[in-house]
């Protein structure tokens, strides 16, 4: 991705080094709770309540590589915010622009306090989006997405989290207080669909910008197939529970991105009604 000598957003706020309480054997599946929760009009302070502990931070000394790292985020934003402003304009709206917050080990939001376990995640409740800069490591490592594409499509889906937050997307099909466990999960999914083809819309604007390198799609569809549930659950223990999913398969997750990324436009993502994810 061309990003170097680029606009930076200012709308970055830095607590690496802070520190927060910690989420006690939290992981993923807490967040996921946690803004589930937020999502059907609960309080996550009610849930998280007795689950987390208190850090003081720990001392954060930034690496070259984190500084760069920093700088890339930063960039990512500001393209994230131009796309996302001009798209709102055309349909006579505003696009309130999301504060990005880069943290190390544990950071608290308005959804409640995480660790950096749970990986890169979006409050509704504060409109801020959370990363620790290690998951970049992670990308590479654990999930075997390198490249800094990946990196701007995991920010790019967090941010299609803040456009369904404004656009309040799938209000009609937002499973009630009542709702089973399936049907929950089932909902999350098409949200997280959802996210990932307003990704795909954003990265057709930035290559009818002629900013990506060759590669860069590839990059991201690694990263989209990384991620999906199937194969987060086979890694982790040799076999899926596809009732337990609440992101979508690497198929899915690639082919909503794919479908973004054809038609650069809001109108085709509408997950909650599509009849084949």
């Amino acid at each position: 991705m061309q990003w170097k000598g680029r606009r930076a957003s200012a709308n970055v706020e830095d607590r690496r080094g802070m520190g927060g309480k910690t989420v006690i054997g939290g992981g993923i599946g807490s967040i996921v709770i946690v803004l589930l929760v937020v999502l059907l009009g609960g309080n996550p302070g009610d849930l998280l309540n007795g689950i987390t502990g208190s850090d003081t931070g720990t001392p954060y000394e930034e690496t070259a590589q984190d500084k760069e790292l920093a700088q890339f985020v930063s960039v990512v934003l500001a393209d994230t915010e131009d796309v996302w402003t001009d798209i709102f304009r055309k349909e006579g709206l505003t696009y309130e622009k999301p504060v990005l917050v880069l943290y190390s080990g544990s950071v608290d939001s308005a959804c409640g306090s995480a660790s950096s376990a749970v990986g890169p995640f979006y409050c509704p409740g504060d409109h801020k989006l959370y990363i620790d800069l290690s998951f970049y490591d992670e990308l590479q490592n654990r999930f075997h997405a390198a490249g800094d594409f990946a990196m701007a499509y995991v920010i790019a889906h967090e941010v299609g989290h803040h456009v369904q937050t404004l656009l309040g997307s799938g209000e009609d099909s937002r499973p009630g207080r009542n709702a089973t466990k399936a049907q929950t999960n089932a909902f999350s999914v098409r949200y997280e669909l959802q996210a990932d083809y307003f990704a795909g819309v954003w990265a057709k604007q930035e290559q009818g910008k002629q900013l990506l390198d060759k590669g860069d799609v590839d990059e991201a569809l690694t990263a989209a197939s990384a991620v999906g549930d199937d194969a987060i659950q086979k890694a982790a223990q040799g076999y899926v529970v596809p009732e337990s999913f609440t992101h979508g398969t690497s198929e899915q997750r690639k082919r909503w991105f794919t479908k973004g990324l054809a038609t650069g436009t809001v109108e085709g993502g509408d997950t909650f009604h599509a009849g084949n994810l």
